[in-house]
């Protein structure tokens, strides 16, 4: 048995896709004995909790003490668990994480550990000015190459972060895999044609001659989102029937484009299971990040939501993976600092095409190989085992 180990990350619908599917999935295709341990905020605990195990009853949800630096604290309850539960191993997810399961690896109860890194959480924590004191800036540097370099196995979400990895930690293994973010094992696309997705438009104000970028997720400052929006004034401007439409929350810049582009910009906040039903009704959407390391190894988990919709991606350069993924694959525009003067409305044809190629690339079974690597790592299962079970 094996832990999967998070540290900090509230439930929250990436949670849900990128955790609790990722460990459902591995219990029932590689028949793992997984068992999510969860260390969330104080805040809100017991409703997260219960957000958690609503999904999967199995999974341990721990308090988290406030404030990263007093993580070590927490990994004498992890200590704990670990004497009650016996694991032989801990996949975990971030670097804090990955800390705490090389202590216990240290003391002897758990035999390996995997970092499974999800991107280079030094270099954004001092991008984005992570309101942490400067000597705890300096130590998430030093548990970063920790994590990197005293695991037995890597999962890295590019291969851009494993390149970040040789760079700056000067990591020579091979012992890694890459797993990108991956849609949710329930992906069941909308037909292409479907006349739900004429309902959807209509419902929204959507006519067929509009043409509709969609943007989804959080507004966060890390997301470039002022960026966002000096490119896509002009695209607003060029013509009538262009149309954005934010699956955001409400929030200030959002609003005064609204003041702006009164007839223009449309905003909702849908239920997680609903977003991939409202993408469908647009034509492309939209990833802009500014150029920084962060961005550089990152895997946006909205690149394959936008794809698994029927839409091609409007993209920066150097996101990730991604950017030469789409110039590959011919799924969408790279775009430098203005969109387009003209973007194509979306044809059945399209959608069907972008769908091919999102379970192609970027389901959970497409990785169904890396994952059986994974349960076996963590089972201490050999190579020539591997090839004999």
């Amino acid at each position: 048995m094996f832990f999967y180990l998070t540290y900090g990350d509230p439930p929250s619908g990436v949670y849900t896709s990128q955790v609790l599917d990722v460990v459902g999935y591995l219990r029932k295709k590689t028949r793992a004995d997984v068992r999510l341990v969860a260390f969330i905020s104080l805040h809100d605990f017991g409703k997260n909790k219960s957000k958690i195990q609503r999904i999967d009853p199995r999974a341990v949800v721990l308090p988290m003490l406030p404030k990263a630096v007093f993580w070590r604290f927490n990994t004498l309850l992890l200590a704990l668990l670990a004497l009650m539960l016996r694991p032989q191993s801990i996949v975990a997810r971030n670097v804090i994480a990955c800390n705490m399961a090389l202590l216990l690896k240290r003391v002897k109860l758990i035999k390996k550990v995997c970092f499974d890194g999800r991107g280079a959480i030094a270099a954004e924590w001092k991008e984005y000015d992570v309101q942490v004191a400067k000597q705890w800036l300096r130590e998430i540097d030093q548990l970063e190459s920790h994590a990197v370099h005293a695991s037995d196995f890597r999962i890295a979400v590019t291969e851009k972060l494993i390149d970040y990895w040789k760079n700056n930690y000067h990591y020579t293994s091979s012992a890694h895999l890459i797993i990108p973010c991956t849609l949710n094992s329930t992906f069941d696309p909308m037909p292409a044609e479907s006349a739900q997705i004429a309902a959807i438009r209509e419902r929204y104000g959507f006519s067929n001659e509009d043409v509709v970028i969609a943007y989804a997720g959080s507004t966060a400052g890390w997301q470039s989102f002022n960026t966002l929006q000096d490119m896509l004034q002009p695209f607003l401007n060029s013509h009538e029937r262009h149309r954005v439409f934010f699956l955001s929350p409400p929030e200030d810049t959002i609003a005064h484009l609204q003041r702006k582009f009164p007839n223009q910009i449309t905003q909702a906040w849908v239920a997680h299971e609903k977003v991939p039903e409202t993408l469908a009704a647009c034509d492309m959407g939209i990833l802009v990040r500014e150029q920084s390391v962060t961005n550089r190894v990152a895997s946006p988990t909205k690149f394959a939501e936008y794809l698994s919709a029927g839409l091609p991606v409007l993209i920066s350069d150097n996101l990730g993976d991604y950017s030469e993924f789409t110039r590959q694959h011919g799924c969408g525009l790279i775009i430098g600092e203005r969109l387009p003067e003209t973007i194509p409305v979306n044809t059945p044809a399209n959608r069907k095409n972008m769908i091919e190629l999102v379970k192609k690339y970027f389901t959970k079974e497409s990785f169904l190989p890396a994952y059986q690597k994974l349960t076996f790592e963590m089972a201490g299962i050999t190579d020539a085992q591997q090839h004999t079970s």
